[in-house]
């Protein structure tokens, strides 16, 4: 039994060195994410405006209008896929596909921000209980020192795994609302052209 606690002992010690590389990754890509997701919420409040706008007085017999007042440098997903419905208007099945891939594609770019948020709590825990054992090692043989350095790195994962963690939830919340929304939009499109194309 003795054995099977060291060896246990040993892995999950092993194990800190790749959980603190993981959470510093985390921890650069949250950063990275925050810089491109400002970004992306200035270029997606001018797009959500101005398809407010258009799609407030859209019907099948003003389609024509939709087209010509596309922004044509604007490369936001949601625009990019009501370009491709229109250029598709003649074929349902193609509408139904774009409509598909818009999710798949919305899924991809939510992707990052799902993964902090479950990945950050997960690995800060980690990093949280691993040094919990050498520093009660350090308690019972009165080595102060060894206790508060493995402490302070328990401390210090749990933080840097929470914070990756609340920027991928609050990024999660804010672009599902957003896809959400274009999602509403191109399957009203998706019903307009259905009404525009010739019955047989």
């Amino acid at each position: 039994m003795h054995y099977i606690t060291d060896i246990l002992y040993w892995i999950s010690t092993g194990l800190l060195v790749p959980v603190i590389v993981l959470l510093i990754f985390f921890f650069i890509r949250s950063l990275l994410l925050i810089g491109n997701f400002f970004g992306q919420y200035l270029s997606m409040r001018k797009t959500e405006q101005m398809l407010k706008q258009e799609f407030a007085t859209l019907r099948a017999e003003n389609l024509d209008l939709l087209e010509k007042h596309l922004p044509k440098k604007n490369n936001s997903l949601v625009i990019r896929y009501v370009k491709l419905l229109i250029a598709e208007k003649d074929h349902t099945a193609k509408v139904q596909k774009l409509l598909s891939d818009f999710e798949v594609a919305a899924d991809k770019d939510l992707a990052l921000s799902k993964t902090l948020t479950k990945m950050g709590p997960m690995l800060g825990l980690m990093g949280t209980l691993i040094p919990m054992g050498p520093a009660l090692v350090g308690l019972s043989t009165g080595d102060i020192a060894s206790m508060a350095y493995n402490m302070q790195v328990a401390f210090a994962t749990t933080v840097v795994g929470l914070f990756a963690s609340a920027i991928g939830f609050i990024t999660l919340q804010v672009k599902q609302r957003w896809y959400l929304q274009d999602m509403n939009n191109l399957e009203y499109l998706g019903d307009i052209l259905k009404q525009k194309q010739p019955q047989p």
